[in-house]
């Protein structure tokens, strides 16, 4: 073996048995540096592992249910109805034609102040109607006929009249005769019969004259009216029965009106009434005497009134959705002075409350705090943020608040329209 062969493996051996100080340092640290991202991945994941921890029971925890509360007061309540009513005068009179004829023109006009017994219009007779040419041919020959009668007639009374007078003359003989004994008794009272004869025959005849001048005239007025006016010497006057105003003309023009025909209404404006038709399950609620106060009436004040009467027929009306509906008329007398309301006219629109029943001191809560619970009534009462199932009993019950008679006390907190997510012991927060 040569020597250059027997150095080299003692070169290798000393090289593989001794490393280098610097390589061990790199190691170490290359070690240190594995280490290090180790443990960071180890915290990272545990953090993460954490939070996820964390996060589930957060999203497993309920939710507060955001509410709007109230708290029970004491306070005046007033339980009533409120309904659009009509004002009308109490009395009024619609004045009709009495008679047929002809009506002048109504110089009146709506508002116009009259007095009992004033003559509101004038009535007329008609005129006579046209005659055709068959009509006036027989009014005239009845016309011909009851002349020719009218003579006869006066022909018979002359002749009537001179036969008396005859027997007058015969009489005054007669009775010298019989006073001589010319003649007998029996003759003297033949003589006088004869004269009592010819005066009723005379009275006969000049009332056959004057049937025979009538029926002339009626002849001459079926004749000699044709075109002609009525007689304006004669009418009908309209009077007013009672003092007050005129609410309404039915029948302004002249013209000619039948029997009955409606034409003047009246009435006394400042005795006004209300008419507020109310369903008939709130109108056996209200009595007479009832207090009502008017609004919406177009003044800057209410009116007080009380319900006089209760109509006792109800009638079927369809309300705005087009349901048929039982409603009533319930009268309302307004108690204060005219003054008050002398604005206020026949006709009008208000607004009606009827009061049912009024405190000036209950304990009370919003309406919608209150809800149905079996067969009773419930409430929501909230503390420190968990709402409890409160049964309560109510007393009265007003348009947006109800009395609370038993189950809660004043200064309690309610969920007003808690809706369907709150229930028993629920977590809610205020709004």
């Amino acid at each position: 073996m040569s020597a250059a062969e027997t150095t080299a493996p003692l070169d290798n051996a000393v090289s593989t048995s001794a490393p280098p100080p610097v390589d061990a340092a790199r190691r170490k640290a290359r070690e240190r540096r594995h280490a290090v991202a180790r443990n960071a991945r180890h915290v990272f994941f545990a953090l993460l592992l954490s939070g996820a921890g964390v996060f589930a029971v957060l999203a497993m925890r309920p939710q507060a249910v955001p509410i709007d509360t109230a708290r029970t007061i004491r306070g005046p309540l007033v339980v009533a109805i409120s309904e659009d009513g009509m004002t009308r005068v109490k009395d009024r009179y619609l004045v009709s034609a009495p008679v047929t004829g002809s009506v002048s023109r109504l110089g009146l006009e709506p508002g116009d102040a009259v007095k009992e017994g004033d003559p509101l219009a004038e009535i007329a007779p008609t005129q006579s109607p046209l005659l055709d040419e068959r009509t006036r041919a027989e009014a005239q020959a009845r016309l011909g006929a009851a002349l020719s009668a009218l003579g006869q007639a006066q022909a018979q009374v002359s002749r009537a009249r001179v036969a008396k007078e005859l027997a007058e003359q015969e009489l005054v003989r007669d009775k010298k005769l019989s006073a001589n004994g010319s003649i007998s008794a029996q003759a003297l009272e033949q003589a006088e019969f004869g004269l009592r004869m010819r005066s009723e025959e005379l009275a006969s005849a000049e009332f056959g004259g004057k049937v025979a001048v009538e029926e002339v005239r009626v002849a001459r007025v079926a004749l000699g009216r044709e075109g002609a006016g009525g007689s304006h010497d004669r009418h009908v006057d309209v009077l007013s029965p009672v003092s007050g105003r005129v609410l309404g003309i039915q029948h302004k023009n002249a013209g000619v009106v039948q029997a009955s025909t409606p034409l003047v209404e009246v009435g006394d404006p400042s005795a006004l009434e209300v008419v507020v038709d109310l369903l008939t399950t709130d109108a056996v609620h209200v009595l007479p005497g009832t207090p009502v106060v008017i609004r919406g009436w177009g003044g800057d004040h209410a009116i007080e009134g009380r319900v006089r009467r209760i109509e006792p027929s109800a009638f079927t009306r369809p309300s705005a959705l087009g349901v048929d509906e039982q409603r009533v008329n319930v009268i309302v007398a307004l108690t204060e002075p005219h003054r008050n309301w002398e604005t206020l006219g026949d006709g009008y629109r208000v607004e009606a409350r009827i009061v049912l029943w009024q405190s000036e001191r209950v304990l009370k809560v919003p309406q919608g705090a209150v809800f149905r619970h079996g067969d009773g009534w419930a409430v929501f009462v909230v503390k420190d943020k968990v709402a409890r199932l409160t049964p309560v009993t109510l007393g009265h019950r007003g348009e947006t608040e109800a009395e609370i008679s038993a189950g809660l006390a004043e200064g309690s907190v309610v969920a007003v329209h808690p809706g369907d997510r709150v229930k028993d012991g629920a977590r809610v927060e205020l709004r």
